[in-house]
């Protein structure tokens, strides 16, 4: 017989970021949250590692961002350049001085924000994470939600008032409440190779964008295990043909570094990985007393660091409001506001841009190209021009839009 729990406040499902970051929300109001995670430990998850100013904004009151900057790289100037070209346009984040106090992105592997939540959800005695805990049913009625967890082969039955899932792209949540998850899938595969060969001596920023009609890249550094860092490159295999295992390669990836940053030297490569990518956004967020967040909600391609941010403002935009209802402060209808706010702004702000993003770096009209160039060097070069566009591509504009949405 399957043992029962009862936590009359909140379970989360998936201890990646997103959902870590609502679970400490959650904490800090008082409200008991149990957080599952079907893994045995967090995952050392190598994709996203950027975060923007609003983002170190919300995480800051509960000490995260103080211990994200002791970890993390300053990021304050970033490049769009040309593979053929160079820099095309630099874009320095100080105009935003007097709007944000984290004018710069802030580079740090997303697994090392997990690890910094969980020490800080560790201090709640309300708040607990599962790991090896999968969860493999959901139910629901007025007055709960009674979930079905897997762990160490037996079934436990954990009943509470709400259920936020945050379990990725693939969310058993999502697919336990019937929801579509509409858009569609790249035709090709993204690969990223990580090295320690400083591109900084090469004039590269911490984090830049290199358009190519054939094969464009983006660069970003992150702290790995201290300075230098370590260089991850994101390339495009257009080749759907070819084997996994094949563009994983040592002479695949040497000849893509290569091709990149000519080197008459092996490049060191201690990681490298491939993987589909999609554009997507759950047709429902919020089916009664479950909700999506994160990647379960939405997903889109990495360029311009859009989606682990826009999942965290998701999980901090919920866990306020989830808060009122819970304390009987407002009615659930305020948890249709977070679903009309946040996924509005995915759509419009995330979707858009990631798209807009990739099809810039990939144009293969020389008089778009250089239309676009010409656009981007006059907005960099002008701080009055840049501002605006520094607030859009950092996500303040699609926040300031979120809070419009009644």
């Amino acid at each position: 017989m399957a043992a029962h729990q009862h936590n009359p406040g909140v379970i989360v499902a998936g201890a990646g970021p997103v959902g870590l970051a609502a679970a400490v929300a959650l904490a800090d109001q008082g409200i008991p949250v149990t957080v599952l995670e079907s893994e045995p430990q967090l995952q050392h998850d190598l994709r996203a590692g950027t975060f923007h100013p609003p983002t170190m904004e919300m995480l800051a009151p509960y000490g995260v961002t103080a211990t994200m900057l002791e970890q993390g790289i300053k990021v304050p100037v970033w490049q769009v350049r040309d593979r053929k070209e160079g820099v095309i346009a630099e874009w320095d984040m100080s105009v935003m001085s007097d709007i944000t106090p984290y004018p710069y992105r802030l580079h740090l592997e997303q697994h090392k924000l997990a690890r910094i939540i969980v020490d800080k959800l560790a201090t709640y005695p309300h708040a607990k994470v599962m790991f090896g805990a999968a969860l493999s049913g959901i139910e629901q009625d007025e007055n709960g939600v009674r979930a079905t967890v897997t762990q160490n082969g037996e079934d436990i039955i954990l009943t509470a008032d709400w259920l936020i899932g945050c379990d990725g792209g693939r969310s058993f949540t999502r697919k336990a409440i019937g929801t579509e998850f509409e858009g569609f899938t790249w035709p090709e595969r993204f690969a990223v190779i990580s090295t320690d060969y400083d591109l900084a001596q090469h004039g590269y920023a911490m984090n830049a964008y290199i358009a190519d009609p054939t094969e464009w890249v983006a660069v970003f550094c992150v702290p790995h295990n201290g300075p230098p860092g370590l260089w991850r490159a994101v390339f495009p295999i257009a080749n759907a043909d070819q084997p996994d295992e094949e563009v994983l390669s040592d002479a695949e990836t040497q000849a893509r570094l290569r091709g990149f940053m000519p080197w008459q030297d092996r490049y060191h490569v201690p990681y490298s990985s491939i993987y589909r990518v999609h554009q997507r956004v759950a047709k429902d967020w919020r089916v009664n007393r479950v909700l999506l967040a994160g990647d379960a909600a939405h997903v889109n391609n990495p360029l311009g660091a859009f989606g682990l941010n826009g999942g965290l403002h998701d999980a901090m935009n919920l866990a306020e409001k989830l808060g009122k209802v819970w304390r009987k402060e407002a009615d659930v209808s305020l948890l249709d506001r977070y679903v009309r706010q946040r996924r509005t702004t995915n759509i419009e702000f995330v979707q858009a841009n990631s798209i807009r993003n990739k099809r810039m770096l990939e144009e293969n009209d020389p008089a778009v190209r250089a239309q676009r160039f010409d656009e981007l060097r006059a907005q960099a070069s002008d701080p009055k021009s840049a501002l605006p566009f520094l607030m859009q591509s950092s996500m303040m504009m699609s926040l300031r839009r979120a809070a419009e949405i009644e």
